[in-house]
């Protein structure tokens, strides 16, 4: 070139390649409006492109060297950067949901909701390499937010905002590796440098469809020769992508077989057809000449257009939630055919005037230095594509993450956290973790102890540290370095809110404070005791007489009397909070027995007798209980057969007392003087009379507990929370429980 032009702006090139044909622009943008100054549109020599993809990449860069070459000549400067597209069949979609869950309330930051977005950006990666297309790798382009919900409860913006629980919807694109690189491989063959990547759709919504509209439910079609790509809009964000691989060229195909034609006059013919209105005029393979109505030729395409239009009128309703959008725009040379716009608005379901066509009335701010240029909805796509570069320089670029080069799609808003997640860094690693919980019962109900936080990512950008949300250029070396976890958990007996200290017992007069008592799996432990997981806790609110005196460092010799509040007490005997615990030596025998009031022999020895046998009529009685409910045996028959007697037979032997010899006087000589004791029973209090001592079976007869109502497989007795037996003795404050379980 003899002399380079001047023009007042940048030029841009832009350029198309289609599945039938490559069309240049070459353009430059002053204010709103966009000046095309030079248009070239080649069609393949050869079928080197099908359904939107290059198939051979040297024959396409060959077609892109003709392409530069005369817009070159046209413009009269060299083009060295080129903007492109990728269509819309490669495109893969992920619509995809993820929520973080807080420990209490916590205010939504920047970095927080960073951490969501790259947690549905890794659920989108997943769910794409489980779909295994043939080992494909694909690259994240971009992701849209489609609603953020607060507490479960959709809302615009989370920052500032507090939560327990955050969550998002988000619309994630990807591209394969090896679409991606047979586009810069087949713009490299021509010298050119990839100034800006788009996606097709996007490139025709950005004329088609001016961001003031998208608040409304419309879908765009652009329907070129081998594919229709399909872009829906709502509420102001691109809510859908999809594609269906038929377009123009199956019309081409069907007018080529009924008329005998090769692909381009097949082609031509369908052109004709839609712009001539009396006749159009052909020679066949065989060399014959045909005259026919355009409207003939269009009755051969109308099944064609049906199916297109109702595969596309499908694939509308699948990505808007199987309901029919509100407008639909077509762009694209295979959506001019007549009759596709109709047909398309009847598959829908919606008003013919919804469906239309879109060209001259959107390109108001578009002037082609051309003048046999004519606006239609052929052009809509390649000016698109070189509005993309003023709207967000899209491209690839190559940056090293820990060591690694690496290829990133540049939306003009890369961040470490992109990188990260392209390079299939853990979102876990990026923020402090936890270390270990502690998982424990304590009375039989879970409790769980948090580990400790670590420390946070270690993030450099070129040997500077910077947070996760840091823009990132090309080139740039980021390194990091995982997070880490914190200590395990560790708590105490001590920390628990049920350990609160000390028990107080009433020892000879004085008030005494003893350690609390707790029980790990069947052990006693102290409030120091550290708390492993999966311990079995239960606090204990009581002490046994020997633990106290151990606790106090007292030893009593068996010649002592112990009593519990004023009762004569065991060395096993439970001690609760307040009780009085006192000792004194035991006097001489022959004291006791000349203090005794003598008493008849024969009626204590009955005594015992009748208690006795009411013991094993009781105890008979409950074997038979519990082998009637592991055999066929009728329990009612059981307590018919044997409940009187427990009365009967305690009276029967009880009245033998008085036949027994005088040498049984010995037992009697040691017992307590006649004394009233109070107990609970069953959270009831009772008042027994008329002994020297009491055992478990006296309870039986306060309380009138029935066993002939067999409520259970077994009959459980306490005392004092211990198991006991029906002759085990009972003292004044007592607390009995008797339940059949």
């Amino acid at each position: 070139m003899e002399e380079i032009k001047k023009y007042p702006a940048h030029l841009v090139f832009g350029l198309d390649i289609g599945t039938r044909s490559l069309v240049g622009t070459v353009g430059y943008k002053m204010g709103e409006r966009f000046e095309v100054v030079a248009q070239y549109v080649k069609e393949h020599d050869t079928r080197s492109m099908m359904d939107g993809q290059i198939h051979d990449i040297n024959a396409v860069g060959e077609s892109i060297v003709s392409v530069k070459e005369e817009l070159e000549r046209q413009v009269g400067q060299p083009l060295t950067e080129v903007c492109i597209a990728a269509a819309g069949r490669v495109l893969r979609t992920m619509e995809v949901h993820g929520e973080q869950e807080y420990e209490e309330e916590t205010e939504i930051t920047p970095e927080l909701i960073y951490s969501l977005d790259s947690l549905c950006v890794e659920n989108a990666h997943g769910k794409i390499a489980n779909l295994r297309e043939n080992g494909m790798k694909f690259y994240c382009v971009g992701y849209t937010v489609i609603r953020y919900y607060l507490n479960d409860y959709p809302i615009t913006t989370l920052e500032c905002h507090k939560a327990k629980k955050v969550g998002a919807d988000m619309l994630v694109t990807f591209l394969p590796e090896d679409v991606v690189d047979g586009l810069y491989k087949a713009v490299g063959i021509a010298g050119l440098q990839v100034a800006a990547l788009t996606l097709e759709p996007i490139a025709a919504m950005n004329v088609a469809i001016p961001e003031m509209f998208r608040m409304l439910n419309i879908a765009l079609v652009d329907v070129g020769a081998g594919t229709s790509d399909i872009c829906i809009t709502k509420d102001m964000s691109i809510i859908a992508y999809g594609m269906i691989p038929c377009a123009g060229d199956e019309l081409t195909e069907a007018i080529a077989r009924h008329y005998l034609l090769d692909f381009k006059s097949a082609d031509k013919l369908k052109i004709d057809a839609c712009v001539k209105k009396k006749s159009v005029s052909f020679k066949d393979i065989m060399g014959i000449a045909h005259q026919v109505a355009p409207s003939e030729v269009l009755d051969v395409a109308k099944p064609v257009i049906d199916d297109i239009t109702g595969k596309i009128a499908d694939k509308i309703m699948e990505l808007n939630g199987e309901k029919p959008v509100s407008a639909v725009f077509i762009v694209g040379g295979g959506g001019k055919i007549k009759g596709f716009d109709q047909a398309l608005a009847q598959k829908l379901g919606i008003l013919p005037e919804r469906v239309a066509l879109r060209g001259e009335e959107v390109m108001d701010d578009i002037n082609f230095w051309q003048s046999e240029i004519k606006k239609d909805p052929l052009l809509v796509t390649p000016i698109g594509i070189c509005l993309n570069f003023y709207d967000q320089k899209n491209n690839f670029i190559f940056v090293n993450f820990n060591e690694k080069r690496m290829k990133l799609y540049d939306n003009n808003r890369l961040t470490v956290v992109d990188a990260a997640m392209q390079a299939g860094f853990p979102n876990e690693e990026l923020f402090p973790r936890r270390g270990k919980e502690l998982n424990f019962t304590v009375d039989g109900k879970p409790r769980m102890i948090r580990g400790e936080l670590g420390e946070p990512a270690v993030i450099t950008l070129d040997g500077e540290v910077v947070s996760i949300n840091r823009p990132i250029e090309a080139n740039v070396h980021i390194r990091i370095q995982p997070s880490t976890a914190g200590a395990p958990a560790e708590y105490t007996i001590e920390q628990l809110p049920e350990y609160n200290g000390v028990v107080t017992f009433i020892v000879n007069g004085k008030k005494i404070e003893c350690p609390k008592f707790v029980q790990v799996n069947d052990n006693l432990v102290s409030g120091y005791y550290s708390i492993q997981d999966g311990d079995q806790i239960r606090m204990l609110k009581y002490y046994t007489v020997s633990q106290i005196l151990e606790f106090m460092d007292i030893m009593l010799d068996y010649n002592t009397e112990i009593y519990v509040n004023n009762q004569l007490a065991f060395r096993d005997t439970v001690c609760y909070e307040n009780f009085s615990i006192s000792w004194e030596e035991r006097k001489p025998q022959d004291d006791i027995v000349a203090q005794r009031k003598e008493k008849p022999v024969t009626s204590n020895y009955a005594q015992r007798v009748e208690t006795d046998a009411k013991v094993d009529a009781i105890k008979s009685m409950v074997e038979d209980i519990n082998q009637a409910y592991n055999s066929d045996i009728d329990i009612k028959a059981v307590f018919s057969n044997s409940y009187d007697s427990i009365e009967n037979g305690a009276q029967t032997n009880g009245n033998q007392g008085d036949d027994k010899p005088d040498s049984q006087t010995e037992m009697t000589e040691m017992e307590e003087p006649i004394h009233d004791i109070h107990v609970t029973v069953n959270e009831k209090s009772f008042t027994l009379t008329g002994k020297k001592k009491y055992t478990f079976i006296d309870a039986f007869d306060a309380v009138g507990f029935d066993v002939s109502q067999g409520l259970g497989k077994e009959l459980a007795m306490e005392i004092n929370g211990q198991p006991c037996e029906f002759i085990s003795t009972i003292q004044e404050k007592d607390v009995i429980h008797i339940y059949w379980k």
